[in-house]
């Protein structure tokens, strides 16, 4: 039995057609309005981190430590690590319980060779 050469070309319009519904199915994907503390011009974005290297590495230790550390929260995985280039640590973001807080500025602490830490992280209630 031969098959119509048009239904390559109706089921690749129907493909076609379903993308935007289903890309606007999930309105909560824009997470814009979390981040109104970022348009201040003191606030400390990812793009103050510094480069220079002990900075860099500082930055580096304290993620993988958050990382390694499988018992807190993605939430917790995901926060912002900054280091500036006036050595300091900024910690910035949203974790889920006040559990997740603590254990990151501890990570943090110990692994800022030094550096202080300021906490900016808030507790979720998601």
């Amino acid at each position: 039995m031969k098959s119509s050469p048009l239904l390559p070309l109706a089921f690749a319009l129907f493909t076609v057609a379903l993308v935007p519904a289903v890309q606007a199915a999930d309105p909560a994907a824009d997470n814009s309005g979390n981040n109104v503390t970022d348009r201040q011009p003191e606030a400390v974005t990812p793009e103050k981190q510094s480069n220079e290297k002990a900075d860099v590495e500082v930055t580096r230790a304290i993620r993988r430590a958050v990382v390694k550390d499988s018992a807190l929260s993605v939430y917790a995985h995901n926060i912002k690590i900054i280091t500036t280039k006036e050595h300091v640590v900024y910690l910035r973001g949203a974790v889920s319980s006040t559990d997740d807080l603590g254990k990151i500025v501890d990570l943090a602490e110990k692994n800022a060779n030094g550096y202080p830490v300021k906490n900016q992280l808030s507790v979720t209630t998601k």
